[in-house]
């Protein structure tokens, strides 16, 4: 293969050289031959030659910005940014060699069909605070390098925006789910579905909308009976779980919230009838965490079964509350309704004119009944007592304990930065929460604004090892940490997982040892440092602030330490490609064999 490589990055040299090297080294490795062109007009070395241009098989062209491409017209050309490029080099040309296309005559792009591919897609996670909405900007800029029209609804906690008209859906080639917990697909019954996860959405958009054209599945119409069974056989359990997680969240941060603003006034004022402290604490403890378990319950049933399961999902939900079998009860009490919901509607078999009753009677009845004599006669009281005896241990376990369960949720908070170990750290804490265990919430929030705020001291600390973007991201990874979102760390993580993730780990599993060891307590599980403005709201707050800051501390100077710098990057590759590649310090093109 003989490779031409193009880069233009008029944001700096490094950028321009680091993507040629990098770019260089790997078609090396890969056995092509290769000639470089550094368009910049501080970058040593001469343009291609028309010879070059003529020789070639493939070109590669990687820009920030405007370049002229008329002298490659009739070449297979590929066009993309440094991010991409700079990702994973040698499968960037891998791919490249087999998405190029010829380039036209008065065309700026690779050729492509006159028609233009069209998309929807809905992103939505577990939380709808961070990945829901990065991961709808990543692919919109994704599509707008590619050339493809996108148009994204997102379902965040603050409900659907960019909500997906029908006009838009008809025009779709292609339906893209980029989701956690299980979306509603009845109204793109007949369109080609592909489905994935925000944190593949996020981290791979480009390879996401292609994998979408190339590999979605036809969605056939389908019967609301009929409906639910499908949607279950693409997903599993986590899923179901992680949907329940979703719809319960509003329900915990209110009532966590209302019962801190109780204590504003005293942490036993709402015991005195009347007061406004024994209000806050009747809708936030009462009502609130009351409807907790079962919103839990009937929202894992829904994913499952879709709208049959909600019913008897919530009032498997309510009896697992008022069994005592608080949390664990509901996610049980949920599987046993989705499921046998979903028996149902696959299995009873009814004449056609009465088939309209199974999802508005009949299965409902049913699964209902089913649900509630299993939670009262069967799985109720044991689940109560395993309850109980986590409760009691979790309230009465020594600080050795105390610190190794600070230790184990501190490091699951950090390995995936809001992907399914970070999700069920975090579900297990909130869950907790109605048995008014407080601690673990305390040390799973601490821990988890560790990764952001670790990576924004790095890029104070070493700056010189930290090109301008990356000391812009770690600003706004700053103020993500302050308010408890973890994928503010993402950015980096994506780019050098082997030293962000372990660091990030370290810091956050010292900031959950610590926030156990000190007895800190949280009534919200979530609003990170802002939640300290609600007096009471955390016990020993000083010493909370001090995990947070030794911790992002701890990941903020390992970082630092671990990181290589763009020179030192570019110095390795230079080291590992053969000697021929190591003239290229002097001379940022020329023909390798």
């Amino acid at each position: 293969m003989n490779l031409l490589i193009v880069t233009a990055c008029p944001s700096g040299m490094v950028t321009s050289v680091l993507c040629a090297r990098l770019l260089e080294a790997a078609a090396l490795r890969l056995g092509w031959t290769t000639r470089v062109e550094v368009h910049d007009p501080r970058a040593i070395g001469s343009p291609l030659s028309e010879e070059d241009i003529a020789a070639a098989d493939l070109v590669v062209v990687v820009k920030t910005g405007e370049l002229a491409l008329d002298r490659f017209v009739g070449k297979r050309l590929v066009q993309s940014t440094p991010a991409d490029a700079l990702q994973d080099p040698q499968r960037f040309l891998e791919e490249a060699a087999e998405r190029a296309e010829v380039l036209q005559p008065q065309a700026a792009v690779p050729a492509a069909s006159s028609a233009q591919p069209r998309l929807v897609a809905v992103t939505a996670c577990p939380t709808g605070v961070a990945h829901t909405f990065m991961a709808a900007e990543a692919l919109q800029q994704a599509a707008r390098q590619l050339g493809y029209a996108l148009q994204v609804e997102t379902r965040g906690s603050v409900g659907a925006r960019n909500l997906l008209d029908e006009a838009a859906i008809a025009a779709a080639d292609v339906v893209l789910l980029a989701a956690d917990i299980e979306v509603d697909t009845s109204r793109f019954a007949g369109k080609k579905i592909y489905r994935c996860g925000t944190g593949v959405a996020l981290k791979q958009p480009h390879q996401t909308l292609r994998r979408a054209l190339e590999e979605a599945v036809p969605q056939a119409a389908a019967s609301p009976a009929a409906a639910p069974g499908k949607a279950a056989t693409r997903s599993g359990p986590y899923k179901h779980l992680l949907t329940g997680v979703s719809y319960m969240l509003p329900m915990v941060v209110a009532g966590g919230l209302l019962i801190a603003l109780s204590f504003v006034f005293g942490i036993e004022a709402f015991k005195e009838e009347g007061s406004l402290a024994a209000a806050l604490m009747q809708i936030g403890g009462d009502a609130a965490f009351k409807l907790m378990v079962p919103v839990l319950a009937g929202y894992i049933a829904y994913s499952i079964a879709d709208r049959p399961g909600l019913a008897p999902g919530m009032i498997g939900g309510l009896l697992a509350g008022e069994l005592g079998a608080g949390f664990i009860g509901g996610i049980v009490a949920g599987f046993l309704a989705g499921y046998c919901s979903l028996a149902l509607s696959r299995w009873l078999r009814l004449p056609q004119s009465l088939e309209s009753l199974k999802p508005i009677l009949l299965i409902p009845l049913l699964s209902s009944l089913f649900t509630g004599l299993a939670m009262i006669y069967v799985v109720g009281t044991p689940v109560a007592g395993m309850l109980a005896g986590l409760t009691a241990f979790l309230n009465g376990m020594g600080s050795t304990n105390a610190v190794l369960l600070g230790l184990l949720l501190g490091g699951m908070m950090c390995v995936d930065l809001g992907g399914p170990v970070n999700k069920a750290a975090y579900a297990f804490s909130v869950g907790l929460l109605a048995s008014q265990t407080y601690a673990p919430m305390a040390a799973t929030m601490a821990a988890g604004m560790v990764p952001p705020l670790g990576m924004a001291i790095a890029t104070l600390l070493a700056r010189y090892k930290f090109a301008q973007s990356e000391r812009e991201a770690g600003k706004a990874a700053g103020v993500l940490g302050l308010c408890f979102i973890s994928e503010g760390a993402i950015p980096f993580a994506a780019k050098d997982p082997l030293r962000v993730i372990p660091a990030s780990i370290a810091g956050g599993a010292l900031t959950g040892a610590l926030s156990m060891f000190f007895g800190c307590k949280l009534m919200a599980p979530h609003g990170g440092l802002f939640v300290l403005l609600i007096p009471n709201a955390i016990n020993h707050a000083l010493l909370y602030l001090l995990a947070i800051i030794a911790g992002s501390l701890l990941t903020g100077v390992l970082y630092a330490v671990l990181k290589r710098g763009e020179t030192a990057e570019l110095a390795a590759v230079t080291e590992q490609a053969p000697a021929a590649g190591g003239q290229l310090a002097e001379r940022p093109s020329g023909r390798h064999a």
